[in-house]
């Protein structure tokens, strides 16, 4: 990394001072990011390779995946099992200062993407391993978010870990658990896992000897000698139930002496090993000898943790995940010795500036985001202020303690913080941003919904309401699926976390007098139900028990909905649960007080896993009316968006968020930016699309299967999902050598689907039978063997019209994305068309060599119109072969480098929406301006919408006479000439208007800017 180079203090000037100058001076906000999916096939060596492509195309700042280490094979990097290492399958830390190199010299930087809500659970987490091994006595105990006391009581002070494939007594009596002796470590073995052993537990082992062997050779005495020495002193290890500090200390120390003569022994000494590997043949058993398990089982039961079929993690599980994903386990970040434990690397590259923005992951799962983002902040500052190595004292969270206290009335609202920061928040519609953050911004998802839903045509919500009931036979509500969906969540996935949420709102009942006789069923429902009923992911209740009058009325309408939908429940102890979490309830003592505060905070840590669950992960792949809205952070009841919401969106966030990222296709997006695009032409066509589906039902009638329950495969509502899916994703030209890929894609997005819903099977349920019969159904639909397959060709004559309009869709969504208020990202490879799927089909690898040379082309065309002639040829050439994706690239660039020439302009350039004379449902328009009269910086943006409608489904370029006498009417600040960075062409306004005949003459996309 790059030499130390800390804010240098002035002379005689103060800490506070010297950090008032750090905050005049923030870092760098991005122009635009290019997010880069690293792993062990793409590392910072390709990386640095790229960057001479990505500067020319026009990019600022490299956004990269998590790069810390990760579990072996991880292919995304948010399951990091050490925060303070460079993942060794991404590349070295000489290898990571070659790619700063690199970017350094290009003018570029690089946004990290952080994960501090979680870890990943394996046998290479140091921390974990840890504490499986010495409990509560383990000094990494309280880092993980661990209930040691749950409701059963046989797991105080144990940890459930469901890993098991069958019921324990089964896998045990089957001999699939097992002692080894793995090089001097003596571990459980079950198939690739291997737990560790508690020191104090390793004599039993040696028990079903009786007494060690006599030795008659000198050195086997000595050996054996140490060996019975040394279990001796693990004997007298304190416990590691104890959470006194000091005997988790001793303990700790007792082991670190011990263990290494304790491994070498086991390792280095024949003798050793032969009494070792006897006693593990009598601990191990032997299958068909249930008792012969006895030992085996008992050592096992003296075991920090309690091995179980993981079909219990939903009921029984004792520790937060990331969702439901077992071996994805909470951090307790809220407290200070765990923010400094995972913070000192991020700090060292903050420091060499490495990083100068980050992103956080899944800030929603932290007990409190603010505190944690506050927190960043002071880090960060510290790190310009002192270097990698802060000043001493330090407080306890690892930061310099003079300047958490300098800044410790510092007023973090209104974006007064040093540290370009985004978090991963998903914002239900109109749900803001919290003020009080001290961050510029959310990931992009709801610039994604908001820009797609601009070309859906919301006149036909009905139309496509009826055809959808018509093929599926059958409909509910949204908001009802919805609804049902996330109370089967709290059922089922995370049914451990409402009982724990249960037993505390109990307790608080019982030293209630007014709700002492509230039953713990009456108290369970009333959770699940206002969970149920929640409106947003979640609210925002700090440690000092502050919210804000916006969370309070998220509680309260989910407390009236769920009165509403339970009038069979007394509305008291909705009260009782609604005075609870807004700690009302008259005068507290202080221990009631903070017991309140303690179940509104878990509370709410709850409701936003419930909400991913059951609508991300369930309604978006049950409600298939119109699947391009299925979306993280859409909703599949909402169709489409009006140029009026789009636009105020656009003004908010210019105000409050102008650095908040831009998105259109992420890692996590469950289709692409051009899917998407595609699929909305379907909006403006309602009659084309049900005739095809219906012609497409009677084709493919003859190709379903009735499996050996009589169910028919695919169901309907999975057969119109198909449709949409293929209709969305299908290359422009299918070949022999593309299709046997595009088939595989196609079926494992549909498994996928189907297990997600959770309506025929699920991920908990599996049905081979059906999964195999759905399989065999899309290999017989889009078969190459029969060349006249009457689907295939009725599906590509389809997409022919609805493809050019697709094209044009994207296009238009691409200037928009790359134009309005904020940072804009690019998916890595979505420069060139991408019509991927859900993840993993979104990661497939990138062909940068060709987007290389597509580029170096077009840099290479003359972008100023030839003398005599409107416009370059490049234009006509590339929407004649629009098909081969370089008219999105050139789109891409040309914004990306009007950009880099005017930072101030998109920085802060102030958001005025346009409108047009006629057509105006047609066009979505903005102008960026900048400056006064003397030094006006002006862009005007248009695009066209619906042209599937405007045009009679014309597939070629709008006609002056399509336009007619449309004009767009210019804010007064504008000038009269105008140069087109697309095309190279010079306009000239008349009395304020433009001409969108002149506009769109030589490209479906317009961007002007003043000359």
């Amino acid at each position: 990394m790059r030499p130390n180079e800390p804010f240098v203090l002035p002379e005689a000037q103060s800490v506070p001072e010297a950090l008032e100058a750090i905050f005049r001076q923030p870092g760098q906000r991005p122009l635009s990011t290019y997010r880069i999916q690293f792993h062990s096939e793409f590392k910072f060596k390709q990386a640095r390779e790229l960057i001479p492509y990505l500067h020319a195309l026009g990019v600022s700042h490299i956004y990269a995946s998590p790069f810390v280490e990760a579990r072996p094979g991880s292919m995304h990097g948010y399951d990091i099992i050490n925060h303070e290492r460079l993942n060794p399958e991404i590349g070295t830390e000489e290898e990571l200062k070659a790619l700063v190199r690199e970017l350094d010299s290009h003018g570029m930087s690089m946004v990290l993407d952080i994960v501090p809500n979680h870890m990943g659970v394996s046998t290479n987490t140091p921390w974990w391993r840890d504490v499986l091994q010495h409990g509560r006595a383990s000094q990494y105990a309280d880092f993980f978010d661990i209930d040691w006391h749950p409701l059963k009581p046989e797991l105080h002070n144990k940890l459930l870990l469901p890993v098991l494939g069958d019921q324990y007594g089964e896998e045990l009596e089957q001999g699939r658990l097992q002692v080894r002796n793995n090089n001097g470590e003596l571990v459980v073995q079950y198939f690739d896992h291997d737990f560790p052993i508690d020191p104090q537990t390793l004599p039993l082992i040696f028990e079903a000897l009786g007494q060690l062997p006599e030795a008659h050779e000198q050195n086997t005495a000595a050996d054996l000698g140490v060996l019975h020495e040394l279990l001796e002193r693990l004997r007298s290890l304190p416990p590691q139930s104890s959470a006194d500090p000091e005997q988790g200390k001793k303990r700790s120390q007792l082991w670190q002496e011990l263990k290494p003569r304790w491994e070498a022994l086991l390792r280095e000494s024949a003798p050793v090993k032969k009494v070792v590997d006897r006693a593990l043949e009598h601990v191990n058993g032997k299958p068909g000898e249930p008792r012969s398990f006895d030992l085996l089982h008992l050592l096992l039961e003296l075991q920090v943790y309690r091995l179980a079929h993981w079909r219990v993690s939903g009921e029984e599980i004792n520790y937060r995940r990331f969702f439901d994903i077992n071996d994805l386990v909470g951090l307790r970040m809220e407290d200070p010795r765990v923010f400094s434990a995972t913070h000192q690397l991020l700090r060292r590259m903050l420091a060499e500036k490495v990083v100068t923005g980050l992103r956080i992951d899944h800030c929603d799962g932290m007990l409190n985001p603010r505190q944690y983002l506050i927190r960043l902040q002071l880090l960060y500052a510290d790190a310009r202020l002192h270097g990698v190595e802060p000043a001493q004292p330090l407080a306890e969270n690892g930061i310099s303690l003079e300047v958490q206290q300098a800044l410790s009335q510092h007023d973090w609202t209104g974006k007064n913080h040093p540290l370009y920061t985004v978090v991963e928040k998903i914002l239900e519609p109109g749900e803001e941003l919290p003020e009080e953050w001290p961050v510029d911004g959310t990931s992009g998802y709801d610039f994604t919904n908001l820009v797609n839903g601009i070309f859906i045509d919301q006149a036909n919500e009905k139309a496509f309401t009826r055809l959808y009931l018509r093929f599926v036979g059958q409909g509910e509500d949204p908001d009802m699926l919805i609804y049902r969906a996330k109370k089967d969540v709290l059922h089922n996935a995370l049914a451990n976390e409402a009982n724990v949420l249960t037993h505390l709102l109990g307790e608080l009942s019982s030293a209630d007098r007014r709700a002492r006789d509230f039953t713990l069923k009456t108290l369970r429902d009333s959770i699940r139900e206002t969970i149920a009923c929640f409106p947003v992911y979640r609210t925002y209740i700090d440690e000092r028990g502050e919210y804000t009058e916006r969370d309070r009325q998220f509680i309260e309408r989910a407390i009236r909905k769920a009165k509403r939908l339970n009038p069979g429940m007394s509305e008291r102890v909705f009260d009782f649960l609604q005075d609870t979490l807004l700690l009302n309830g008259g005068r507290l003592d202080e221990l009631m007080y903070r017991r309140r505060l303690y179940f509104a905070l878990k509370f709410q840590q709850l409701t936003g896993p419930v909400m991913a669950k059951g609508l991300e992960d369930t309604v978006c792949y049950i409600y298939n009316r119109f699947i391009s809205v299925n979306e993280v952070g859409g909703s599949p009841k909402q169709f489409g968006v009006s140029l009026a919401d789009f636009h105020a969106g656009n003004l908010s966030r210019a105000a409050h968020w102008a650095a908040s990222m831009l998105a259109t296709s992420t890692h996590d997006t469950k289709r692409s930016e051009d899917v998407r695009a595609r699929l909305n032409v379907l909006s403006e066509v309602p009659k084309l699309w049900s005739a095809f589906t219906m012609r497409a039902r009677r084709l493919n009638r003859g190709k379903k299967i009735t499996i050996s329950d009589g169910r028919v495969v695919p169901d309907c509502n999975e057969e119109y999902l198909l449709y949409q899916t293929l209709v969305g994703m299908w290359p422009w030209k299918s070949t022999d050598e593309n299709r046997s890929e595009l088939v595989q894609r196609v079926q494992d997005y549909m498994t996928k689907a189907v297990h997600e819903a959770k309506v025929n099977l699920s991920w908990v349920n599996q049905n081979p039978e059906y999964v195999e019969a759905l399989r065999n159904f899309i290999a017989a639909i889009l078969s190459d063997a029969d060349r006249a397959n009457s689907f295939v060709a009725l599906l590509e004559a389809f997409l022919e019209p609805i493809g050019w309009f697709g094209a044009i869709n994207s296009l238009a969504q691409t200037t928009l994305k790359l134009t309005s208020p904020g940072n804009p990202d690019i998916y890595q490879g979505t420069e060139l068309w991408d019509f991927s799927l859900v993840d993993p089909d979104n990661r497939r690898p990138v062909d940068y060599a060709l987007r290389r040379g597509v580029l170096s082309e077009l840099h290479g065309q003359p972008v100023k119109a030839h003398e005599g002639n409107p416009a370059t040829p490049l234009c006509a050439d590339l929407l004649e072969n629009f098909q081969d994706g370089r008219i999105k690239l050139w789109v891409t660039t040309r914004a990306l480098e009007f950009r880099r020439e005017h930072p101030d302009l998109f920085h802060k350039g102030s958001y005025v929406p346009l409108e047009s004379s006629v057509l105006n449902q047609h066009l979505c328009s903005f102008a960026r301006i900048l400056g006064t009269n003397g030094s006006k910086q002006v862009a005007i943006v248009a695009v066209p919408r619906f042209l599937y409608t405007l045009t009679g489904g014309n597939t070629s370029m709008p006609s002056p006479e399509v336009w007619d006498d449309a004009t767009i009417q210019l804010p007064v600040e504008a000038p009269e000439e105008f140069e087109n960075i697309f095309t190279g062409e010079r306009l000239r306004a008349s009395e304020g208007k433009l001409r969108c005949a002149e506009m769109f003459q030589h490209f479906p996309v317009c961007v002007l800017k003043s000359v």
